[in-house]
């Protein structure tokens, strides 16, 4: 884990982030703050603020979550088999504070380069704080989406 970032304290997290994120839960879908949010910016993690999705990587998947199709760097984020619910799939947590992200799955948007669908990212909102890009190209804080 990366030492440079202020990790909130689990016991000052809000209710529903620290079920999502500490015990691996997730928000009812179409629910989240981001799901609609088509703005320019960098997502980051709710818990230490590491930068983890760019916008540019989102895309409307239909599933009710935010979606993307690559975080900003691999190193950002780790992947963990999961099989609890009697599902096969793959975990994303933040590499810095280890905070449940979500899932990733291999039916993202068709690729135009490789003909391959690419992945998808499906995050929880409520994981997810939003740094908008105002018109002075600084970022501003939202959670208002």
């Amino acid at each position: 884990m990366n030492n440079d970032k202020q990790i909130k304290n689990d016991k000052d997290l809000p209710k529903e982030l620290y079920k999502v994120a500490r015990e691996k839960g997730t928000e009812a879908p179409f629910t989240g703050k981001y799901v609609n949010n088509h703005d320019a910016g960098m997502y980051t993690c709710a818990v230490c603020g590491t930068q983890l999705f760019s916008s540019d990587a989102k895309f409307d998947s239909g599933t009710g979550w935010p979606s993307f199709t690559d975080p900003v760097a691999m190193e950002k984020v780790a992947l963990l088999e999961d099989n609890a619910h009697g599902m096969h799939r793959t975990e994303v947590i933040c590499r810095t504070c280890g905070a449940h992200l979500g899932h990733v799955f291999d039916d993202g948007p068709m690729d135009e380069k490789t003909g391959q669908p690419a992945k998808r990212y499906c995050i929880n909102s409520v994981c997810l704080e939003f740094e908008g890009k105002g018109s002075s190209g600084d970022a501003e804080k939202s959670d208002k989406k």
